[in-house]
C-alpha cells in the first residue's frame, strides 16, 4: 500500500515537471522595439510613501516608447501625494481618486479612474510597489503589436528579504509555471486558460474600453485573473510572458503581511469547496508527502521500493521548483523550503475556506470587502 502511495506521488509530481518544462521553453522576455504610440503608465497608490518615488522615477525612465505616468492617490493618509507632486516631471500627473462607490473594490475603482484620464493607445497598469526596467513598456508594447494581443501580462521578479516572504511568495510562480499550460493557452482561445498578473499588465486602450475594463470586475479583488477571461470572451487575444527582466516587486515585508495578502486573494482563488480538495491532492501528493515518506523510509519504516519512489518524487518536486526558481530569478535559498512553502500555501487556503463565515470579509489597505462565503 505504501509503495503504491509513493508511486502515486511520483506520477503526480511528473505533471508540473512536464508542464514547467514546456512553459519555460515558451515563456520568454519579449524584446523591446521602438514605437511611437503613447503608453500610459497607470499607478494606483494608497499609502505608498515608502515605494512611490522609486516606482514613479523608474516609470519615467522608460525608453523606446513615449510614456505618460499617472498616479492615482487613493485617499492616502501618508506623504504619497506630496512625494509624487515633488517629482516635477511634465509627463507625470497626480490624480486624486474619487470616493469609493458602493459595489467597487478600491484598486479596481482607482484603475478605472486612471484609465479615464489616460491618453495612451496602450495602458500599462503597475502596482505601486513595482519597479519597471527601462525597456519594459517598449517590450510589452512590441509583444502586443507583434502578436495582436489586446492584453499582455507578466509576473515581475519577486524580491523577498525575509524568511516569511520566502516561504510564501514563490508559490505564485510555482503554481503559474507548473500548472498553467502556456503553449496551450496561446493556441486555444478558451477563456479558462487565460490569466494575468495585476502587478504588471498592458491593455490595448480600445479593447479595454470595449470590455468595460476594471469596471467589468468592479466587485472583485483579483483584477488580472478576472480580466483576462473577459477579454477572451469578447474575442480578444491575451498573452503571458516572462517578467523577471521587465520589473521587480516586493509584495510584502514579512510573514504577517504575506499571510494577510494571500488570505485576501484566497477569497477569490483556490479556497472554494470544489477547487481546494483537488489542489490539496495535487500539491500534497506531488510536493508535500514525498518528504515525510522518504524520512520514514530512511529510518526503516517503508519497504525499499517505496523509499526509492519517495526519493524520486521529492527529486522531481525540487527539480521542478529549482528550474522555475532559476528562470524567475528568485532566491536559490527558497528551493529547499519548497515543501514548507506548499504546506503554508495550503494552510492559508484552508484557513480562509473553513473560517470564511467568521471572517466575513477580505481586508486590505484599511478597507474590508464582503465575500460570498456564507
Amino acid at each position: 500500500m505504501l509503495t503504491l502511495l509513493a508511486l502515486l506521488c511520483v506520477i503526480v509530481a511528473l505533471l508540473p515537471a512536464a508542464v514547467a518544462t514546456a512553459n519555460l521553453l515558451a515563456l520568454k522576455t519579449p524584446a523591446p522595439a521602438p514605437g511611437d504610440g503613447l503608453v500610459s503608465i497607470l499607478i494606483p497608490a494608497r499609502n505608498e510613501a515608502g515605494n512611490i518615488a522609486g516606482t514613479v522615477r523608474a516609470a519615467l525612465a522608460s525608453t523606446g516608447v513615449p510614456v505618460e505616468v499617472i498616479v492615482g492617490d487613493d485617499h492616502s493618509t501618508d506623504a504619497t501625494a506630496a512625494i509624487v507632486a515633488g517629482i516635477g516631471d511634465p509627463r507625470l500627473r497626480l490624480a486624486p481618486v474619487p470616493d469609493l462607490p458602493e459595489g467597487w473594490t478600491g484598486k479596481n475603482h482607482a484603475c478605472a479612474h486612471l484609465a479615464g484620464l489616460a491618453r495612451g493607445e496602450r495602458l500599462l497598469f503597475i502596482d505601486a510597489d513595482v519597479t519597471l526596467a527601462p525597456q519594459a513598456a517598449a517590450a510589452l508594447s512590441a509583444r502586443a503589436r507583434d502578436t495582436g494581443a489586446a492584453l499582455v501580462s507578466a509576473v515581475p521578479r519577486q524580491r523577498m528579504d525575509t524568511l516569511g516572504e520566502r516561504l510564501t511568495v514563490p508559490m505564485i510562480n510555482f503554481l503559474l509555471v507548473g500548472y498553467l499550460p502556456v503553449p496551450l493557452m496561446r493556441r486555444l482561445p478558451n477563456p479558462s486558460l487565460a490569466t494575468a498578473c495585476g502587478q504588471l499588465v498592458l491593455f490595448e486602450a480600445q479593447a479595454y474600453a470595449a470590455t468595460g475594463g476594471h469596471g467589468a470586475v468592479r466587485a472583485f479583488l483579483h483584477d488580472g485573473v478576472r480580466l483576462a477571461p473577459i477579454f477572451r470572451r469578447a474575442g480578444y487575444r491575451t498573452d503571458l510572458v516572462a517578467g523577471a527582466g521587465l520589473a521587480t516587486c516586493r509584495m510584502y515585508d514579512g510573514f504577517a503581511t504575506a499571510w494577510a495578502g494571500f488570505s485576501k486573494n484566497a477569497h477569490e482563488g483556490l479556497a472554494t469547496p470544489r477547487a481546494l480538495p483537488l489542489w490539496t491532492a495535487l500539491l500534497g501528493l506531488g510536493h508535500l508527502l514525498p518528504l515525510p515518506l522518504l524520512i520514514a523510509g530512511l529510518v526503516g519504516l517503508l519497504p525499499p521500493e517505496a523509499t526509492v519512489l519517495s526519493a524520486v518524487a521529492l527529486g522531481l518536486s525540487l527539480a521542478t521548483r529549482a528550474a522555475i526558481t532559476r528562470a524567475t530569478c528568485e532566491p536559490a535559498a527558497t528551493i529547499p523550503l519548497h515543501p514548507a512553502s506548499v504546506a503554508v500555501a495550503l494552510a492559508i487556503q484552508w484557513n480562509v475556506l473553513l473560517r470564511r463565515e467568521r471572517a466575513g470579509a477580505a481586508t486590505w489597505k484599511g478597507r474590508s470587502y464582503p465575500v460570498g462565503g456564507a
